[in-house]
């Protein structure tokens, strides 16, 4: 996959397309005030994890404290077939091939079991393609070249299943071959000893989401406890957590245990390289954790395998000297810049053209130029998905009259089945729902920019327009403090499939605003007795902020001038009604006006009718028989929405 791209931007009011969450009463889950007693989180954080699917203290309890994972060789058949081969190779020094990939995930992977191996008495060496001159994966050459210097036995990590050919020709040749890949099965694998793969575990195993360098890591330390050994395993342990993020796996099963262990560990690494990193990303010890790794730490190495040789960031990782680490580094942050600074290029680029092509955008936005850098088009994509809310295409010349993509798309539009509906007009492609990647021929860009925007335009009008603001509970300003600030960290670490918290709070005073260099937004929200500074990102509005406004947000905690300070990172921003103006709430094609007057939710339909409940029956449990309740289906569920969208209930 590759490291997070973006940071959240913040669209302009009239593109938002704000989704209130479905209220509590209507997951049928256990009570909240319960939950919270049991878990000791608050109210606002059980309604997070009940929208999530937590509808239990056992589901919740769970989550907060990953059980230990059970054995891997009951989850991965080749385990033990893998491991006696390793051995072997370890007790005689045998040389052994490291094939990885030039990203984050294939870098750290590579870098994991080289030194694991070395430790251990095999002699490793690192074999990278490079993007530029070989593309994706092990290759028929490179198995060639090795076998001529002597290999006998080769491991790739995340790639290899793919790669027919080359293993082929490695049985040929008389290589023995261990797969280690995360990426999707062929019908028919290619030749190897023992294969290492998620899919291959029982349904619903913990090890299903583990990313290439979770695979290595399950080879290393199974190795490790078969020869009793423990050294080396706390610098694998170090780089999973490290490709882990950067390949944003889903942080749930085995990869969140793992990484509620070794993320703690970051911070007193015996891995000079990784001391330099943090040394060079000024990142204090005691903050380190899944979003520092994610977007200081992963950049820093991604950028190598995007514009540069991926054998520096194997090195960095590997190796024992402080003065040389720090020295690789600094290459490394170069080529970060670099890579900032042609991005910056590549999207001002790219909006002057969607701009040229007037208001009405494609609703697949594919564009192409022969001159921009295959390896950061992906990042560029990604910032024009969160911009404009649809999939986006970026292509670039790669000669003899062929282009080369990355493509990224919203979420509920799977650009795979996307590019599987098309691929007679294209010459390569892959990818998963999110992300993927094409090549095809100049003269059949046309045809397939139309296809894909068939079936973007299908996906819109189903979608709706907009950018969608999804806030997952209300709170209020006065409940943001320190203590609630730690009760979220006790559901860290934060990534794919475990997102930090979206929060709404309603009715906010914007004490004051202001616009900062880079376009981003600066406010300060009062609420009651509740103020907080507020932050959006790249803010795209051009007028003012309204004075009262409905803001959803993650919460963040911001170092600056020496001291933390809690702020609200904006991820939507509306004009809020006054507090005696209705809202409007539309429901299965039907639209009503809600308000609170007094203590009653009052409820008017298009015809003038009006219905009314007490505010306090809405929060009670529906079993409490003290409180009035609505016996039919709809209007229970209309009065409770109705609570939702006037702030009266989380």
């Amino acid at each position: 996959m590759g490291t997070p791209e973006t940071t959240a931007l913040l669209p302009p009011i009239e593109d938002q397309r704000w989704q209130l969450p479905q209220p509590l009463q209507a997951l049928g889950a256990s009570e909240p005030a319960e939950l919270a007693r049991a878990s000791g989180l608050p109210q606002a954080l059980i309604a997070v994890l009940l929208r999530r699917g937590y509808g239990s203290a056992a589901a919740i309890k769970a989550l907060l404290n990953p059980a230990a994972p059970p054995p891997p060789e009951l989850h991965f058949n080749d385990l033990n077939t893998a491991v006696q081969r390793l051995q072997l190779a370890c007790s005689s020094g045998e040389a052994v091939a490291i094939c990885g990939d030039y990203d984050a995930d294939g870098m750290t992977s590579t870098a994991l079991l080289l030194g694991v191996l070395q430790r251990l008495g095999a002699r490793p060496v690192a074999a990278i393609p490079s993007r530029m001159d070989d593309g994706y994966g092990l290759n028929t050459a490179m198995v060639e070249r090795l076998a001529a210097e002597g290999i006998r036995l080769l491991i790739t990590v995340d790639n290899g299943v793919s790669a027919a050919a080359a293993l082929s020709r490695a049985q040929q040749l008389g290589v023995a071959v261990i797969l280690t890949d995360h990426h999707s099965l062929p019908i028919e694998l290619p030749p190897h000893l023992a294969l290492l793969h998620p899919a291959v575990t029982p349904e619903g195993s913990p090890y299903r989401g583990l990313a290439g360098v979770g695979l290595a890591y399950v080879l290393a330390r199974a190795l490790c406890e078969s020869l009793g050994e423990s050294e080396g395993l706390a610098i694998a342990l170090n780089l999973f957590c490290i490709g882990t993020i950067a390949d944003m796996a889903p942080l749930l099963g085995v990869n969140r245990a793992w990484l509620h262990v070794g993320l703690p560990q970051l911070a007193a690494s015996p891995l000079p390289g990784l001391q330099a990193l943090l040394q060079l990303a000024g990142v204090e010890p005691r903050s380190i954790g899944a979003q520092t790794v994610g977007f200081q730490l992963a950049p820093r190495i991604n950028a190598v395998g995007r514009l540069g040789d991926p054998a520096l960031v194997v090195d960095l990782l590997t190796t024992d000297e402080p003065s040389r680490a720090l020295e690789l580094a600094r290459q490394c942050d170069q080529l970060n810049r670099q890579r900032r600074e042609l991005c910056d290029a590549i999207e001002a680029e790219a909006l002057a053209l969607l701009d040229a092509d007037g208001e009405q955008r494609s609703p697949f936005l594919l564009i192409a130029q022969n001159h921009w850098h295959h390896g950061v088009i992906g990042i560029v994509a990604a910032r024009l998905v969160e911009r404009f809310g649809r999939p986006v295409a970026l292509a670039a010349g790669e000669g003899h009259g062929r282009l080369r993509a990355s493509a990224r798309a919203p979420r509920g539009f799977a650009i795979d089945q996307a590019l599987q509906s098309c691929s007679t007009l294209l010459e390569r492609f892959g990818g998963h729902p999110a992300a993927g990647g094409f090549s095809v021929r100049a003269e059949h860009l046309s045809a397939l920019h139309e296809q894909l925007n068939a079936l973007a335009s299908t996906w819109l009008l189903e979608r709706g327009t907009g950018l969608p603001v999804e806030p997952e509970a209300l709170l209020s300003l006065a409940q943001i403090d320190l203590d609630f600030w730690q009760a979220q960290q006790r559901l860290e670490p934060f990534g794919i499939g475990h997102p930090a918290p979206i929060y709404w709070s309603r009715r906010c005073q914007v004490l004051e605003q202001s616009r900062l260099r880079g376009g981003h937004l600066q406010l300060l929200l009062g609420q009651g007795e509740g103020q907080i500074r507020a932050m959006g990102w790249r803010w795209q509005g051009g007028e003012p902020v309204p004075p009262w406004v409905d803001v959803a947000y993650r919460l963040v905690r911001d170092h600056w001038q020496g001291r933390d300070r809690l702020q609200l990172e904006l991820v939507g921003l509306r004009a809020s009604a006054a507090a005696s103006t209705p809202v409007l709430l539309r429901r299965q094609q039907r639209q009503y006006w809600c308000s609170q007057q007094g203590d009653m939710v009052v409820v008017r339909n298009e015809g003038g009718q009006e219905l009314r409940h007490p505010v306090a029956a809405l929060a009670a449990d529906q079993s409490n028989a003290s409180q009035p309740q609505l016996e039919h289906p709809y209007l229970r569920d209309l009065f409770n929405e109705a609570a939702l969208a006037l702030g009266l209930a989380a």
